[in-house]
């Protein structure tokens, strides 16, 4: 994994701009921190920072090659998985190479099979090549979208990068955000291809886009297809487990220490024993695995609507059963409130964290504690999006309703996190029928099954909807959070192979045995101690510590305090009064911090960032 960043104008010589895009390629820092590479020719300059995972002294980037001398040079992040099979194929064909690593395995993909390459790669990757024949410029960005790919386009070109600070570093791009920006921060809905700042984009999953001299267009090279499903029960759960045997074999792949983050759920558990069991396998040492808790939750954990049980004992029956090196790393939730902390994950995410709340903080200090004794961690993350494990995949009122179902308030009552916010700023934002669209338009661009019936047609929108509209704002957090420590998060569940196939399991299939993930479960039962596969769906903890609270609350009142704060022109300030003047913990923990996580994020953002909000 690395940052990525560049800059194409044909109105300029890049060789003026080089100061700006060093700054460009300085915002990158913390996504790669082994080295980093500037390459400009003409119109163009490509940035890179590089975290070395394969090839630690060959895969220096940006990186040229061509049939005789120069013709394509690529700035690359990610892996792609399947590069070993496709070296071997392109030497076939008379490609040399120079390195060992996946990145010149793309960019010869490219030279050997122009555009066409990309629907060959498996893998997570964004990357840029330019053209230097054509003098284009061609983005890809992988197809469930867990790399991410930010655009900016000017009159003659286009500036991009891994994250919006990169872009921003550019004194063409400005700090502002608009009534459309400012609906994307505020509800925990995420519009594909939608950027917060004006006149930003993000490149979509599975989606490229060629700039040229006579103008610019977009390719969409992979998309959800609904097709019949025609395997038994017992087929499929055999080739899910086959599917799973092949991707976690290609993902252990690392020339640096490897791990996997176990949470003692269903998802981790099964990545972690097939990682355990490949690596064995192949002699090498076995996995190691790392898990998260709070100080206190050992003693007085007390189970709510969402978390009935704590992670740590079915941690150690995975742990022991698998006999891995692990570590369990122990948080503590006043340190998490700090405000040092928080400026570290705005400046990560460019955003205020204002949606999941203290799974940010806990989140970095995570990674922050993992990097220090791995590089590359296996993670368990979108399996629940794409073998249906919440719980709103299993109530009837939010399969019917007509708004998402995390936002249904049978099953995100947590989630209403502009609750002290001005109802006049709301209002104006058209917030209800922002959401109404939302939802219409996601359920419109779902694939269409002829012949389907209403409730499996209804079931897999649903799907749809979590994959393309919920799972990428998770694949975010995931992505910064690592990113800014240094640490590579691969995701053996978004293996587009593995989703194109689940996604077309009839519903009553996915849940035949009336339990949620049936067919995962049964796929990897015997790698999975009973506790485990008997186990119910239990989300990331969150922090039950009244110290984080009283960190919140008083962040909230010095706002309140602060007459220069920006966020103040957005409040119900009489609301956050009398949120304020309740008893701490007078509701359940986390009731009682809906809407100041949004408050104290928005503020610090807002002044850290210079924000222009034109409404």
């Amino acid at each position: 994994m690395c940052g990525i960043t560049g800059w194409l104008s044909y109105s300029r010589q890049m060789q003026d701009q080089r100061d700006t895009l060093q700054k460009m390629t300085d915002t990158m820092a913390l996504r790669g921190p082994d080295a980093e590479g500037i390459w400009i020719a003409g119109p163009v300059g490509l940035g890179h920072r590089r975290l070395s995972v394969i090839d630690l002294a060959g895969g220096a980037q940006p990186m040229m090659a061509g049939h005789r001398g120069v013709d394509a040079v690529i700035t690359y992040s990610g892996e792609v998985y399947n590069f070993k099979e496709l070296r071997a194929e392109l030497e076939g064909l008379g490609q040399r190479f120079t390195s060992r690593s996946d990145t010149e395995v793309v960019l010869r993909a490219w030279l050997q099979w122009g555009n066409d390459f990309v629907g060959r790669l498996n893998g997570i990757y964004a990357f840029a090549i330019w053209d230097l024949r054509a003098q284009s410029l061609l983005l890809v960005r992988d197809r469930m979208g867990v790399k991410p790919l930010y655009y900016f386009t000017t009159p003659d070109g286009v500036i991009f990068g891994s994250e919006p600070k990169a872009l921003l570093a550019n004194p063409l791009v400005p700090a502002r955000v608009r009534a459309d920006g400012l609906r994307e921060l505020l509800e925990l809905v995420k519009t594909p291809g939608h950027a917060v700042f004006s006149g930003m984009a993000e490149l979509q999953p599975g989606e490229m886009m060629q700039f040229t001299p006579q103008g610019n267009h977009r390719h969409r090279y992979w998309q959800l297809e609904a097709n019949d499903h025609t395997d038994s029960l017992e087929q499929t759960i055999g080739h899910t487990r086959e599917l799973l045997d092949d991707i976690i074999a290609r993902q252990i792949v690392a020339d640096v220490p490897m791990c996997s983050l176990l949470s003692g759920g269903l998802d981790s558990s099964l990545v972690t024993a097939l990682a355990s069991k490949k690596l064995l396998e192949q002699g090498r040492d076995n996995i190691r695995t790392f898990s998260v808790d709070f100080r206190s939750h050992g003693i007085d954990f007390i189970s709510d609507d969402l978390r009935a049980t704590p992670d740590a004992p079915y941690v150690r029956d995975v742990a022991k059963m698998l006999n891995s090196e692990h570590a369990e790393i122990v948080l503590d939730s006043l340190n998490m409130a700090g405000s040092d902390i928080r400026d570290k994950v705005i400046r990560a995410l460019d955003l205020p964290p204002a949606h999941y709340g203290d799974l940010w903080p806990s989140l970095y200090l995570l990674f922050e504690a993992v990097r220090k004794r791995s590089t590359v961690a296996l993670s368990g993350e979108s399996a629940d999006e794409v073998f249906g494990g919440y719980r709103w995949f299993y109530d009837p009122e939010s399969v019917q309703g007509d708004i998402f179902p995390w936002l249904n308030a049978v099953s995100g009552k947590y989630l209403d996190d502009t609750s002290l916010l001005d109802p006049a700023l709301l209002k104006q934002l058209r917030m209800d029928e922002f959401l109404h669209d939302s939802f219409s338009q996601a359920r419109q661009a779902c694939p269409v099954l002829p012949g389907e019936n209403a409730g499996d047609q209804r079931m897999r929108q649903l799907s749809y909807m979590n994959l393309t509209r919920f799972l990428q704002g998770l694949l975010d957090r995931k992505d910064r959070m690592s990113m800014a420590v240094g640490l590579e998060v691969r995701v053996p569940f978004c293996d587009h192979r593995l989703v194109q196939y689940v996604f077309n399991i009839p519903w009553q299939m996915k849940c035949f045995d009336g339990r949620e993930k049936s067919i995962l479960r049964e796929a990897g039962k015997d790698l999975l101690p009973q506790s485990v596969y008997q186990r119910l769906k239990s989300p990331y903890p969150s922090t039950q510590d009244p110290a984080y609270e009283r960190a919140l609350r008083t962040a909230a009142a010095a706002i309140l305090q602060d007459s220069n704060a920006p966020v103040r022109a957005l409040l119900d300030e009489g609301q956050l009064r009398t949120k304020l003047a309740e008893a701490p913990g007078s509701s359940s923990m986390l009731d009682s911090r809906v809407g100041l996580e949004m408050v104290v994020g928005l503020n610090r953002w807002m002044e850290s960032y210079q924000i222009e909000l034109v409404l």
